[in-house]
């Protein structure tokens, strides 16, 4: 962190909302009108992509709170990929913004909210990943227990989360200012002497409690719930709920994985900066004043990152966020497109079929439909008139199972197990 003299007051610079160009920046090794387009340009990226992640997953979350499947969990993701989307919306463009220019020209206000902004959003994202692995442990414990939760539940955890996040994150909105230096104005953290000795205990405690504490916590649920979904029984009726179980831990670790990967680059540098301010406050000169500038660039640039994995990790792990993503992009392509026209071929005839069908089908149905006559008629055939020779109709289409049969009549060549009328025999031998 940079450190400025003053006569009542030792400013030091934001160490994870680094303003760039400051007196003694991180920056001034690199060509300012290089850095001015690449920077913008990369978060600009980053905040469209992630935006649009975001907004997808929490539109499908909506939608499934809506049918009824509103649960602890799914309204904590809602909550991560929240935090996400204001991360994106107003961290992200301000801080390209202040990329673009050599000095703080975004006003006080901005100054003083940014920092605090960006912290409490990522507190809170850290909170939920905590209350998240708390929730999928109880879950996977018990998977047949109602997991559903009101929403005026709901509301109350996200308060807490928030209004904890917030609150531990004060400091930065405290102390952040703007001050005058020789490029222009600077966006600094000005610390007064009397603050000094809670600052310091601060710069130790605040990674601890929103950092370490919180994914620790996080990451020993997720092992102990992936653990009791090893353990449970292979029986055919839990094999669906323990694969769904395995599957949703999966994510959800992926998650704090993730968080905790990307976000440490940016708190090694708060800690060393952290250490060479208080080594500048007490006189003594350290080994190393400041870390490279590539590595402070880029460790602001996997925070904001973050925010587009996060979403990512969820519509690529999640079977329902897959089937909730196909179904928003089914609506969306109805609605702009018309349904396609069926091509003419053999089964799909380009004109109208005539209501009328055709003679060689209408002496097929007519010679069904005379089969089943005589067929339920049965011995009360031998009274009524036989049909011709042949098996003419009166149409004059013959059918070919009404002339052999009447063939084999005629010729004595029909056996008696195959004789569909054996009345008629038996009472000729009578007869006889």
């Amino acid at each position: 962190m940079d450190k400025l003299s003053g006569n009542n007051a030792t400013v030091v610079n934001s160490s994870i909302d680094k303003w760039p160009f400051n007196e003694r920046g991180s920056h001034q090794h690199l060509n300012p009108a290089e850095l001015r387009v690449l920077m913008p340009a990369i978060l600009g990226v980053i905040c469209v992509l992630g935006v649009a992640c975001n907004l997808t997953a929490m539109v499908i979350l909506f939608a499934n709170a809506h049918r009824g499947k509103l649960s602890l969990i799914n309204s904590l993701i809602f909550n991560l990929m929240f935090a996400d989307g204001l991360v994106l919306l107003f961290a992200v463009p301000f801080r390209a913004a202040s990329y673009s220019k050599a000095s703080w020209n975004l006003g006080w206000v901005v100054c003083k909210t940014a920092d605090w902004f960006l912290q409490s959003c990522m507190a809170a994202k850290s909170f939920t990943v905590a209350v998240m692995a708390k929730a999928c442990y109880h879950y996977v414990s018990n998977p047949t227990k109602q997991v559903s939760i009101h929403l005026g539940s709901t509301l109350v955890v996200f308060f807490f989360i928030w209004l904890s996040a917030c609150s531990v994150t004060i400091p930065h909105w405290l102390f952040a200012t703007l001050q005058r230096g020789i490029r222009g104005l600077l966006c600094v953290l000005a610390i007064p002497p009397e603050a000094r000795d809670f600052m310091a205990v601060y710069v130790k405690a605040y990674p601890l409690g929103v950092y370490c504490a919180p994914l620790s916590f996080a990451l020993m649920y997720f092992c102990r719930a992936y653990c009791q979904c090893q353990r449970r029984s292979s029986k055919t009726q839990n094999l669906r709920t323990q694969i769904r179980s395995r599957k949703l831990t999966l994510m959800l670790f992926s998650l704090t994985v993730a968080m905790a990967i990307l976000w440490l680059p940016q708190w090694v540098v708060w800690v060393w900066e952290c250490h060479v301010a208080e080594k500048e406050i007490e006189g003594a000169q350290p080994i190393v004043s400041s870390l490279p500038p590539l590595l402070t660039l880029s460790a602001q640039l996997l925070t904001f990152s973050l925010s587009l994995v996060n979403p990512l990790i969820v519509l690529s792990l999640s079977e329902e966020f897959r089937e909730g993503y196909r179904g928003l992009w089914r609506r969306l392509t109805l609605r702009k497109q018309p349904p396609p026209k069926p091509k003419p071929g053999p089964h799909n005839p380009t004109t109208l079929q005539s209501p009328c069908p055709r003679p060689e089908t209408s002496g097929q149905l007519g010679g069904e439909r005379g089969l089943r006559s005589s067929s339920s008629q049965g011995p009360s055939r031998e009274a009524q008139p036989q049909p011709e020779q042949g098996g003419e109709r009166d149409d004059g289409i013959v059918l070919p199972d009404v002339e052999q049969f009447w063939h084999e009549r005629e010729s004595g060549s029909h056996t008696d197990e195959n004789d569909p009328v054996p009345w008629e025999n038996q009472s000729k031998a009578e007869e006889k």
